[in-house]
């Protein structure tokens, strides 16, 4: 049976169009709407037939949903939910994707009515590709989704939502809002951070060295490339929402590097060493966890295989 008869994607990109695939797969929705701000996106939507209705405006998607997925950038979250609020079905669940919660729930829950749940979640999941095309049934599949859910929100909403995301692959824990948003400075935000800052570094260094640093990328550097491919919006908005927990992470993350630069210039070589076996000790345990593979270069898929 489907766990919910109704669910309105608002937003066709990558998560959401995945979400919909998802839900396919495991018949775990008797109807999906959709909608999105570009009329090209509507009309990939309607193409791809991730929905079974692709609507001009969120008030018509949202129209006798029971569940709403706000899968648009965290800066218009706000607006969109003004937008809906008067068209949500009493008892319906609004939820999200963003990888930002307090600054979600500041803009959100004010203008959600009380016979509706709002329970802010985020997938923990996602590639450096964005769009409707970019969405796969398995995007989710042993990955985590985070709820955070208000101390007082309705446990059966809950519930059903984590059902949800279970029967579409994903394991669910809950936490509170600030701390979700610390733990994601430390394993997202500051990373990408890092990773657009090395690749600008770059970028101004190729023009000195006549495209070299592009010939000769190292995995390293690819690596880097490919994380600093991802949406500018939504990143964008993901640092001017967590401001506070990312130049936290960066504190440190600068506490950190003068140690190292330290420890280069004095020819410290037992402190290198130490500190690059804690780190390695993290990718196994990443490993271990089963989110990611102990594969040779990363499990990369080579060309022709």
């Amino acid at each position: 049976m489907p766990i919910y008869r109704r669910v309105a994607l608002l937003g066709l990109g990558l998560i959401a169009g995945s979400m919909a695939l998802a839900m396919r797969r495991g018949g775990l929705a008797g109807e999906i709407t959709g909608t999105a701000r570009s009329a090209e996106t509507r009309a990939i939507a309607k193409e791809l037939g991730l929905c079974d209705r692709v609507y001009d405006t969120a008030a018509e998607a949202v129209a006798g949903a029971d569940l709403v997925v706000l899968a648009v950038p965290i800066g218009a979250m706000g607006a969109l939910a003004a937008e809906i609020a008067p068209h949500l079905e009493p008892g319906a669940t609004v939820t999200d994707v963003g990888s930002v919660k307090r600054a979600v729930i500041e803009a959100v829950a004010p203008h959600i009515p009380e016979a509706v749940h709002f329970i802010p979640g985020h997938p923990l999941a996602g590639t450096e590709h964005s769009g409707p095309r970019s969405g796969f049934a398995e995007l989710f599949d042993n990955r985590w989704c985070i709820l955070t859910p208000a101390e007082d929100a309705d446990p059966q909403a809950v519930d059903r939502l984590r059902r949800l995301w279970e029967a579409m692959g994903a394991h669910i824990d809950c936490m509170d809002a600030a701390h979700h948003d610390l733990v994601l400075a430390v394993t997202s935000h500051t990373p990408h951070l890092i990773a657009y800052t090395m690749v600008g570094v770059a970028d101004d260094l190729r023009r000195v060295t006549d495209s070299e640093v592009i010939k000769y990328s190292a995995a390293g550097f690819r690596d880097f490339t490919r994380i600093a491919a991802s949406d500018p919006t939504m990143w964008r908005d993901v640092f001017l929402t967590n401001k506070d927990a990312t130049l936290e992470i960066l504190g440190r993350f600068t506490e950190e590097l003068f140690a190292l630069q330290r420890a280069i210039r004095t020819g410290d070589g037992d402190h290198l060493h130490a500190y690059f076996t804690r780190t390695r000790a993290i990718r196994r345990g990443i490993v271990e966890a089963g989110q990611d593979v102990d594969a040779p270069d990363f499990g990369r898929v080579k060309a022709g295989r």
